[in-house]
């Protein structure tokens, strides 16, 4: 039965305002945290930002019998309190081992809501509206990764362990999600698919969405460092910079429904294509224009790019998209967070380091272009 209100929209959207700040609500504190750790490796303060992502992989692989065990509300309220509690709670440890527990176990609270944020829409609500929620989706998220970067940010000039805070802002979708989400029995998939039609169905999205996040985090990996060669911006500006392309990601999520129904499948190869043309203009040179430029058609990447594959993929799955596809989709996004750096890194190094990853931007973006190509027959079945 679907419940399509407005309280209901809002509960599960609200959701996905936190999913993006696992890690990356630490990444502007990383600098004051490493200070205050000084006797550790470069590595297991990284770990702070990259660790919830390895646990976040796992639990989704979980998810389909955390849904048999658990109800929809009973999961959420219990995700939620965990992202609280572990996420705050690390700002009482002054143990690098301690922090990095409360990191993982932040992202199985993650892995817990994650596919709940995008299934939930498919489940109560009718394919017609997927484009629209998923762009608001989008926004909600990229919204939260932009208020989660400057409050982590203020919060790590109070204190080293003050941006940990910023995770007390999992307390407004807890307190909706337990007055507004049903109780309902999410179902573990369809009995009428076995494995391998669901994998042949749902691979290309969950290519997709690797081949997305393995290009986007070549941007907050890199960005920061390379744009100081730029010595007429400022700290200030370089972050400015950065959040800016979150806020073009979040207004492209408002307009994608539009976008969906008129445009149809050329939609499909704006993402590969803006990323290609940003990571070009990147590594063309450091002067502001060029960076500007850059920046903003990797917002429009992004923007387009996660709304189109979670649509695709809540199409795809229907009311089970919470416990088939949604869990791939976001296991495929963590996992391109995660190795992201291991594959470009070296890879750039190889090519004589400096503007090179935006290099292997490039060729990630034809080889995402490629693979859009490729599952495009697949995939009209359900844009038209």
């Amino acid at each position: 039965m679907t419940r399509n209100n407005g309280k209901l929209t809002f509960t599960i959207l609200s959701i996905s305002l936190l999913t993006v700040m696992a890690g990356a609500a630490m990444a502007p504190a990383l600098g004051v945290i490493r200070s205050h750790f000084a006797d550790q490796s470069n590595l297991m303060v990284q770990l702070i930002v990259s660790l919830p992502a390895l646990t976040i992989i796992v639990t989704n692989l979980f998810f389909p019998l955390l849904c048999r065990l658990m109800r929809t509300r009973t999961l959420a309220v219990l995700g939620l309190f965990m992202y609280v509690i572990f996420g705050a709670g690390a700002f009482f440890a002054d143990n690098i081992w301690l922090v990095l527990l409360l990191r993982a176990l932040l992202g199985v609270s993650v892995g817990m809501i994650m596919p709940l944020s995008t299934g939930l829409l498919a489940y109560y609500f009718p394919p017609e509206d997927q484009p629209r929620l998923m762009g608001l989706a989008a926004f909600m998220s990229q919204m939260g990764g932009v208020i989660a970067t400057l409050l982590s940010g203020l919060l790590a000039n109070i204190n080293w362990n003050a941006s940990f805070l910023v995770y007390l802002l999992g307390l407004p979708a807890l307190v909706l999600v337990a007055v507004n989400l049903p109780n309902d029995r999410l179902q573990s998939g369809s009995p009428k698919m076995d494995r391998s039609s669901s994998l042949k169905r749902f691979a290309p999205s969950v290519i997709g969405m690797y081949l997305q996040m393995l290009l986007f985090f070549i941007f907050p990996t890199n960005f920061a460092i390379t744009a100081r060669a730029n010595e007429a911006l400022t700290g200030t500006d370089i972050t400015l910079i950065m959040v800016g392309l979150d806020v073009i990601a979040a207004v492209i999520g408002v307009v994608f429904g539009w976008m969906m129904k008129n445009m149809g499948q050329s939609v499909k190869y704006m993402a590969p294509l803006t990323f290609m043309v940003g990571y070009a203009l990147f590594a063309m040179g450091t002067e502001t224009p060029l960076l500007l430029s850059g920046a903003f058609f990797v917002g429009l990447a992004n923007g387009i790019g996660m709304p189109y594959l979670n649509t695709i993929a809540s199409m795809k799955g229907g009311k089970d998209a919470a416990t088939t596809v949604m869990p791939l989709m976001s296991a495929a996004m963590y996992l391109g967070q995660f190795t992201s750096p291991l594959i470009v890194s070296p890879t750039s190094e190889a090519l004589g380091g400096g503007l090179a990853p935006y290099l292997v931007g490039v060729g990630i973006a034809i080889l995402f272009l490629v693979q859009s190509y490729i599952s495009s027959i697949k995939t009209k079945e359900y844009v038209d």
